[in-house]
């Protein structure tokens, strides 16, 4: 596969803070790469480095294979970028706002601007100023902006912010046509992982500064614990009758029995055959799988103890 995007042990430190510590990351042609963390966790960061908006105090990041510096100018002019907040001339229309882009980026023909605002549903607000966008419009605008020129790779940081579930929506079938049919390669920045999971390919867990894990999309749900649910009239002696059968299980914070015990889960008509046997039937029974979101918190939890 052909390595477009690449980052070797990228770091950057504030006044003795590690904002971003060795990230490295290998992103292949066509593909859309999820980077995942909590605001703070360094994604801005890594990605403003990588576009060479800042120095890093070590480390390197490729485009194409040419080292990010203030020499390689012309490996920006096939990159398309949001980063942050979609900036705009607050007192130009949308169309104009476009216009000056695409006389920036030299884009040729005079239909560019016209077509992205049809791809991104803006050509009914052609005529209103930027001030006046809603924030969902605002953020169409800054992705007109990104792939206005047709780039070959397209950087986008928190893309779906401020977009309504429909337009997420949109986006996320654009990003998908982008990459799978024009061989696009995009990096998007995001603190949704279930959003994310649905539009990347692979997916990085930045955490604290840190790359805790990378996982192809493919492989996420076989990394999901599931867990066996129970409820009962006394919760507390039920759970400890399981521990003492070899069931280890506690009472979560819904005040419920919980095990992960792969024996129960596999077969909870046992649990409920032992429960009534010891006085404690259940009234309620299910085994449940661990969403994107808590599995997210759980890697950021274990690994983030391990690195300490």
């Amino acid at each position: 596969m052909l390595q477009v995007i690449q980052t070797n042990k990228l770091t950057k430190i504030y006044k003795g803070f590690d904002a971003v510590k060795n990230v490295s990351l290998s992103i292949n042609k066509g593909e859309i790469y999820g980077f995942i963390g909590l605001n703070g966790a360094g994604k801005t960061t890594t990605i403003r480095m990588l576009l060479g908006m800042i120095r890093p105090t070590q480390g390197t990041s490729y485009i194409n294979g040419k080292k990010v510096n203030h020499k390689n100018y012309n490996i920006w002019e096939k990159v398309g970028y949001m980063v942050e907040t979609p900036y705009s001339y607050p007192e130009l229309t949308v169309e104009e706002n476009l216009e000056v882009y695409r006389r920036l980026r030299m884009v040729s023909s005079p239909d560019a601007v016209l077509n992205v605002m049809n791809l991104l549903n803006l050509t009914q607000y052609a005529r209103k100023k930027a001030k006046d966008l809603s924030l969902g419009n605002a953020q169409r605008l800054g992705i007109a902006k990104s792939i206005l020129h047709k780039p070959e790779i397209l950087i986008l940081d928190e893309p779906v912010n401020g977009l309504d579930p429909a337009g997420i929506v949109e986006i996320r079938e654009l990003l998908q046509d982008l990459a799978f049919n024009q061989g696009v390669t995009i990096l998007i920045s995001s603190h949704l992982l279930s959003e994310v999971a649905k539009v990347a390919t692979k997916i990085g867990i930045i955490h604290e500064g840190q790359l805790l894990q990378e996982i192809e999309s493919i492989q996420l749900n076989k990394l999901l614990n599931q867990r066996l649910i129970i409820d009962s009239f006394d919760n507390k002696s039920a759970a400890s009758k399981l521990s003492s059968a070899g069931y280890p299980s506690w009472i979560n914070k819904d005040g419920l029995i919980e095990t992960y015990n792969k024996k129960a889960i596999e077969h909870p008509e046992e649990i409920s055959r032992l429960l009534v046997y010891q006085s404690f039937p259940p009234t309620k029974l299910i085994v449940e799988e661990e969403d994107l979101e808590s599995y997210f918190l759980r890697i950021i939890r274990e690994k983030g103890e391990m690195l300490k």
